[in-house]
């Protein structure tokens, strides 16, 4: 018997966890759903049928076998080490709570599955960098990425429901003419783009971009990588998108990477100008795989350098999916 609870149910992640489930056939016997005593007692029709909400405590966590996280990372801070106090329960958080410490391993299946043996705790990756993840990890594999810079356009899902909704009902107030407010963003979003995700860090850049250095270095297990970002949110509604130039060690062809990354997990190339195939947030989103294409030598470092263009479904490849292939998994061991 395999218990499943999802925190954070009601959530944009926590219904996409919810559909990734059933979706993925994972074997679970019952399904928890908890959220917060505002939510407790709300039905929700879900893809394993209608489900009452629960209350969250630590001990109704407890009783779960796996327990999926979708909430703030204050919240995963006082509560997930409680969780998995019982030595058994395994916790995957999707918060940027426990990311950078040494003892919790930040994981993408496809990468680094190994790094999650004997842990109960596990970090679910920013949703930028596991996108941008997917086509990296492959290229580092076979010629060793030096540097990589990295240039985003993320939806108004990366800010939650809150945020798709403020871009929804500001786009239509603003096609009538009319102010329109904005309470999640720095600015309103539509017919915008906005160069600020996160808080600003001493260096310069956002939090959301020193996410994408250091979260990519630990995935990889390579400090040695330099990377750098400019993270800009713009007005389309679940997928990013990441335009990324890679300098390498050994030298590389377009013809080349394509090939390995057709052949990588998790990846489609989507790479045929003349028909007007690239990767976009339209046909990125609801899918599983990471779209990679506008793949060229790289002006600046060939012959040991490309250009590509990703797209992938935040709420997908950036969250629930991720989270779930965890679970399956850990599973897969026990």
């Amino acid at each position: 018997m395999v218990k499943v609870g999802v925190v954070g149910a009601t959530g944009a992640v926590g219904e996409e966890m919810i559909e990734v489930l059933h979706a993925r056939q994972f074997p679970l016997t019952e399904l928890i759903l908890l959220a917060s005593e505002r939510s407790a007692g709300k039905s929700m029709v879900t893809a394993f049928g209608e489900k009452q909400v629960e209350a969250f405590s630590v001990e109704r966590a407890q009783s779960c076998d796996f327990v999926l996280m979708a909430v703030s990372g204050s919240f995963s801070t006082e509560f997930s080490p409680q969780i998995t106090a019982n030595g058994k329960t395994v916790v995957i958080d999707n918060s940027s709570a426990f990311r950078y410490h040494e003892d919790v391993p930040l994981v993408v299946p496809e990468i680094n599955e190994s790094a999650m043996e004997g842990k109960l705790l596990i970090a679910n990756p920013n949703c930028t960098t596991a996108i941008a993840a997917m086509a990296l990890w492959p290229l580092h594999q076979h010629f060793k990425l030096k540097k990589v810079i990295v240039s985003t356009y993320q939806a108004a899902s990366g800010a939650g429901a809150q945020g798709m909704t403020e871009l929804e009902e500001g786009t239509r107030l603003a096609l009538e003419g009319k102010v329109f407010p904005n309470e999640v963003f720095a600015h309103p979003l539509p017919f915008n783009v906005i160069p600020h995700i996160d808080s600003f860090q001493s260096n310069g850049y956002t939090k959301e971009e020193m996410k994408v250095v250091w979260e990519t270095q630990k995935i990889f297990g390579d400090k040695s990588l330099s990377c750098s970002c400019t993270a800009v949110r713009i007005p389309t509604k679940r997928a990013h998108s990441e335009a990324i130039t890679i300098e390498t060690e050994k030298e590389v062809s377009p013809e080349v990477a394509m090939e390995v990354l057709r052949t990588a997990p998790g990846v489609q190339v989507v790479d045929n100008p003349a028909e007007k195939s690239y990767p976009m947030p339209l046909t990125a989103t609801k899918k599983y795989d990471v779209e990679v294409g506008r793949i060229r030598r790289s002006l600046v470092f060939q012959p040991c350098g490309l250009d590509l263009f990703v797209s992938g479904d935040q709420l997908l490849r950036g969250a629930a999916l991720n989270a779930v292939l965890i679970a399956e998994a850990k599973l897969s061991k026990m």
